[in-house]
């Protein structure tokens, strides 16, 4: 099988900047370039293929035509593709949200839910974001509080800084806020219960919609348990594991692995330039560059310097 270099969409809210679009390459969304999908099946936000006799189409179409066992053994408890990868540009705060269950979401909404992992790629001095509670809070008080905006008063604030690592369970509350830069690996959903936007309008001055009953059912009213630690993981669970790869100096030392029949690989470059090797398969790499291996592909090599987030199941 091919190394398939992915084309990601891009998304235009009203809260992006413009580091996507000059630092990473990402096609323009427009004023704003909040979000590029780097791996992604989700209907009408498709990742695209940029090489190989495959170029122009989706990868859904690249799946079905091979089949799912190009996911790997891991995958095949899930019905639909599950993970979707993003890269995030915050220049503004985003929207206080929640996100539910598998369980809530495929009964209210026919999708998944949404667990999800945040690596901060980069952060300005003093740049926070949102993390559950800050105590315990009654389901009264939070109805209450999003009523009246006063929030944020109750939620843990958290300062963070280049290479932290955030797992945020379904149920989490959350919010990045501005001046960060992120990496978004997360379940194959985009189901969002916004409950405090700072009084912002949209691009057509109206007051973006709040989803206050979908959160009070399901938003874990608490402060946040700490992350456990998974050894070479950043973060590890049923839905997703991710690591991180770097060599910023030595282009002589090359990183090597498999892609065995049990996952496939996606590779984001984060930084560097260099190129990868697979079978007969060589194809180079920049920064904000998205690779998808599928699974049983065997043996490949990443040669150059490099700081890169490897995403399987």
């Amino acid at each position: 099988m091919s190394i398939l270099k992915l084309c990601a969409p891009t998304k235009d809210y009203l809260w992006g900047g413009n580091r996507l679009v000059k630092e990473f390459g990402k096609l323009s969304a427009g004023a704003a370039t909040a979000e590029s999908w780097e791996l992604s099946c989700f209907p009408r936000s498709e990742s695209v293929i940029d090489n190989g006799e495959f170029a122009g189409k989706t990868l859904s179409a690249y799946i079905n035509h091979f089949g799912k066992s190009i996911l790997g053994n891991n995958c095949k408890n899930f019905e639909k593709f599950p993970v979707l990868v993003k890269l995030i540009d915050a220049m503004q705060d985003l929207s206080i949200q929640v996100h539910p269950s598998d369980e809530y979401a495929l009964k209210n909404e026919n999708q998944y839910g949404k667990t999800e992992m945040w690596y901060i790629i980069d952060a300005e001095k003093d740049a926070f974001l949102y993390y559950g509670f800050n105590r315990e809070i009654a389901k009264e008080e939070f109805k209450r509080r999003i009523i009246d905006q006063t929030l944020p008063e109750v939620l843990c604030k958290k300062y963070v800084k280049k290479g932290d690592v955030i797992f945020i369970e379904s149920g989490t509350i959350h919010a990045i806020g501005k001046g960060i830069l992120l990496a978004e690996i997360q379940q194959n959903s985009n189901i969002t219960y916004r409950v405090y936007d700072y009084g912002r309008k949209d691009k057509d001055g109206r007051f973006r919609e709040l989803h206050i009953d979908n959160a009070l059912d399901v938003t874990c009213l608490g402060p946040v348990e700490e992350f456990p630690n998974h050894s070479n993981h950043l973060a590890k669970c049923k839905y997703f594991t991710v690591d991180k790869i770097s060599n910023n100096c030595d282009i002589s030392n090359s990183f090597k692995g498999n892609v065995g029949n049990d996952t496939f690989l996606h590779i984001l470059i984060l930084d560097g330039e260099g190129l990868i090797k697979n079978n007969n398969n060589t194809i180079n790499y920049k920064k904000g560059d998205s690779f998808f291996i599928p699974a049983g592909s065997g043996e490949y090599e990443i040669k150059g310097t490099y700081e890169a987030l490897m995403t399987y199941v």
